[in-house]
């Protein structure tokens, strides 16, 4: 069975996502070649090749850093969300910086070696027993691989190709992605660095990192610690009080999937949380013109039916409710993805003053 290859499909998003990200690169490396100097205080006048090198080198793991802060605070607080869609422009153009950095060090460091420079690069330093002068070298070419790899992939082709699982699982190399390019910098420039102002900024960036994945974890395990150990009764998720128009409430089950129950135009429907696309988490979408739209890549979803419109042909499962009162429970078994369910009529609320 084949897969099709099919073009980016640009939209006016997309136009303005990747501008603020360039103008972003831009004012960094302004900052960095023309106004960091007089902070930076070099003890010694550096090359401009290599001061070239620095700034595209300290802009690769600014962007790296941020790219993986933006999982953990999108799902802390909603109002990040728009910064998970299209977050692969934010890596593919994180590579080229990369890509620049790496070209500046091999054009200056090894262009004048006897050997070829890719060689040079790899057999200058072979002092592995010892940590102070340590060829760091090593870490900075692994972390560069890593990213050209998902850079490469990172079409919604290679998804599908691949698919999700096997496609996710590579794309969770980015972590020890990073934490290459933390022990490139640590035993690298770091140990050249008479200021200090850079050390405190690149801490920071790699200690935001793990902090907010920790406290991401934290928060969604507190957000789980309620579920049944009941496979087949049906499960409580809310009173219809505690609900509003257009968002979802999620719940999750016993087995481990999520649902989102949603209530849209005062009738009451639930589907999987997953997304069909990468499984991004539906319930955090909100519903437009009866499409639940998922906040990573825009896919959208019929609520009732799990169904994306036409010509999509993207499909997730629905689930079944009923009502005991106004609280709503959930069957835990889910129906085939595309199953129609009819929405359940929700019970009339007073309006809060």
């Amino acid at each position: 069975m084949s897969v099709k290859y099919t073009p980016v499909q640009w939209n006016n998003n997309k136009y303005i996502y990747d501008a603020v990200m360039l103008l972003g690169v831009a004012l960094f490396l302004y900052i960095f070649l023309y106004a960091s100097p007089g902070i930076l205080s070099h003890e010694r006048p550096i090359n401009p090749q290599v001061h070239n090198a620095r700034a595209f080198g300290a802009c690769a793991f600014s962007m790296l850093t941020v790219i993986l802060c933006i999982g953990p605070l999108a799902r802390l607080d909603k109002r990040f969300l728009p910064l998970l869609y299209n977050r692969r422009h934010f890596g593919v153009m994180t590579v080229f910086v990369a890509i620049t950095h790496a070209g500046y060090i091999l054009d200056w460091y090894f262009a004048f070696s006897m050997s070829d420079k890719y060689e040079a690069l790899l057999f200058a330093n072979t002092s592995y027993g010892q940590l102070s002068g340590f060829p760091f070298e090593v870490f900075g070419i692994f972390a560069l691989i890593v990213l050209i790899v998902l850079a490469a992939t990172s079409h919604d082709f290679w998804m599908k190709f691949l698919s999700p699982p096997v496609w996710k699982r590579i794309h969770y190399l980015i972590y020890p992605a990073y934490l290459s390019v933390v022990a490139h910098v640590s035993l690298g420039i770091l140990q050249d660095q008479q200021n200090h102002v850079f050390t405190v900024i690149f801490i920071g960036g790699a200690a935001a990192v793990g902090i907010l994945h920790l406290v991401a974890a934290l928060h969604e395990r507190r957000a789980d610690h309620a579920v049944s150990a009941q496979d087949v009764a049906w499960v409580p998720v809310c009173d219809v009080s505690e609900m509003t128009e257009g968002f979802a409430k999620i719940k999750l089950l016993a087995n481990g999937e999520r649902v989102a129950v949603y209530l849209n135009d005062g009738t009451l429907s639930a589907i999987s949380n997953a997304c069909a696309h990468q499984n991004g988490p539906l319930g955090e979408g909100k519903i437009i013109d009866c499409l639940v739209t998922c906040p990573w890549h825009g896919f959208q979803y019929e609520v009732s039916s799990g169904r994306s419109p036409a010509p999509f042909t993207e499909m997730v499962p629905t689930y079944n409710l009923k009502l005991e009162g106004t609280k709503v429970l959930v069957d835990p078994k889910a129906n085939p993805p595309g199953t129609y369910v009819e929405p359940l009529v929700a019970p009339k609320q007073e309006a809060v003053a």
